[in-house]
């Protein structure tokens, strides 16, 4: 399997949608990681802080392992924050993990 960075931008004023959506959006970050393929996932803060409270977050970033930059994005695609509006725009690019 191939390493892929997810890379999502938010929409303005979706804290709301982000919060609602997150126990969703959470469960398939767990299911990845049951199957060993996360890596690394979490969100941008507003602002540089642990907890930017009402600011509330621009984005998020998760590594992964997928077979294919198609199952990558299909994957991204089907994220709840993506169904929620959240996510303004989703990139996915092959990552050439070297560390650690």
């Amino acid at each position: 399997m191939l390493c892929y960075a997810i890379m999502a931008e938010d929409a303005p004023g979706t804290l709301e949608a982000r919060r609602a959506a997150r126990p969703a959006h959470i469960e398939r970050l767990q299911a990845l990681k049951s199957e060993g393929r996360l890596l690394l996932a979490g969100p941008h803060p507003a602002l540089d802080c642990e907890d930017p409270g009402e600011a509330g977050f621009t984005g998020s970033l998760i590594v992964a392992s997928f077979d294919s930059l198609a199952s990558a994005e299909a994957w991204a695609a089907n994220d709840p924050y993506v169904a929620a509006g959240v996510y303004a725009r989703v990139t996915v690019k092959p990552l050439r993990k070297v560390l650690p």
